[in-house]
């Protein structure tokens, strides 16, 4: 298949986000403000962009020193399983391996089914006594 959208290294707007999030089944953030605010405190975000509409995102918080976290990687479902989320994890992996010092915490929160995408990556399941999953730098 032919890849038909751009991979954009910004933030999506609040009301692309929200859509993203009710389009796989997540809770709209209550407070657009708080929302608003998070985005922008990204460390950094990705956006899937196709006819101008973002279709898909990512990006990754933390502390900019010790802990990192992937979070959001969101991809509409009319675009799942073409290797979207592949291309956006791609990219936040890059920007950790540049950016992550060596001994660094890189977690996340695997939606139920989808700790396998994620291994490809290196990340490990957490023992049953937590959940999530992780990564050292």
């Amino acid at each position: 298949m032919e890849r038909r959208y751009k991979l954009i290294k910004q933030i999506p707007t609040v009301e692309e986000y929200q859509t993203l999030r009710e389009a796989v089944g997540w809770d709209r953030i209550a407070d657009p403000k708080a929302a608003d605010v998070g985005l922008n405190n990204s460390l950094f975000c990705v956006c899937a962009v196709s006819d101008n509409k973002v279709i898909g995102c990512g990006r990754v918080i933390g502390d900019m020193g010790i802990y990192y976290y992937v979070q959001d990687i969101i991809v509409l479902p009319k675009f799942q399983g073409k290797g979207l989320g592949k291309n956006i994890m791609d990219i936040i992996i890059d920007y950790l391996e540049e950016h992550a010092s060596p001994g660094s915490f890189v977690g996340l929160m695997a939606a139920k089914g989808l700790s396998g995408f994620y291994e490809r990556y290196g990340f490990t399941k957490r023992p049953s006594d937590g959940p999530g999953m992780f990564r050292m730098m």
